[in-house]
C-alpha cells in the first residue's frame, strides 16, 4: 500500500476536475449500479502512464467536448484494494488493469481503455479517443 501523502497529489489531480473518490465497495457498488446515466470510472495509479497520460487524457476530453458523462469517479489501485476489486467486479471480462478507464451506462459497462491502450500514447491521444467515445456514448 502506497502511503497517503504520496498519493495524494495523484488522487488531487482528478478530484479537482471534479471526479468522486470511491474509497468502498458499498461506495463503488452505489455508483456502478443505482445512478442513472452515465458513469466514468477512472482506475487510478500511481504509474507513469496514469500521470502523463491517463490522467491528463482524461481532463483534456472533458475540456474538449460537450458529450460528457454525466457522473465521475474514481478508484486509487494500490491504496484503496477493497473498492479497486469491486471496480474490476464490474469491468469483467477485462483482466485487472491499472490505470484504466471504464464508461458505464445504467450500470453496464459499454466502453473500456486497458493499461495497454494508454502505454505509449499521449495525453490528447487518450483524449481524442474518448471524446470520441462520449459525443457517441453520452
Amino acid at each position: 500500500m502506497y502511503p497517503e501523502q504520496l498519493v495524494a497529489p495523484m488522487r488531487q489531480d482528478l478530484t479537482s476536475a471534479g471526479f468522486q473518490e470511491l474509497k468502498t465497495p458499498d461506495a463503488v457498488e452505489k455508483q456502478i449500479t443505482q445512478t442513472k446515466g452515465t458513469t466514468l470510472l477512472v482506475i487510478n495509479s500511481v504509474c507513469g502512464c496514469a500521470a502523463g497520460a491517463a490522467r491528463p487524457g482524461v481532463k483534456w476530453a472533458l475540456q474538449h467536448t460537450s458529450h460528457k458523462p454525466d457522473h465521475l469517479a474514481t478508484v486509487f489501485a494500490g491504496v484503496d484494494k477493497e473498492a479497486v476489486a469491486k471496480a474490476r467486479e464490474f469491468t469483467l471480462p477485462y483482466p485487472p488493469s491499472s490505470p484504466s478507464i471504464a464508461l458505464f451506462k445504467d450500470g453496464e459497462l459499454i466502453h473500456f481503455v486497458e493499461r495497454h491502450h494508454i502505454e505509449g500514447r499521449n495525453a490528447q491521444m487518450i483524449g481524442e479517443h474518448l471524446t470520441e467515445v462520449f459525443e457517441e456514448l453520452c
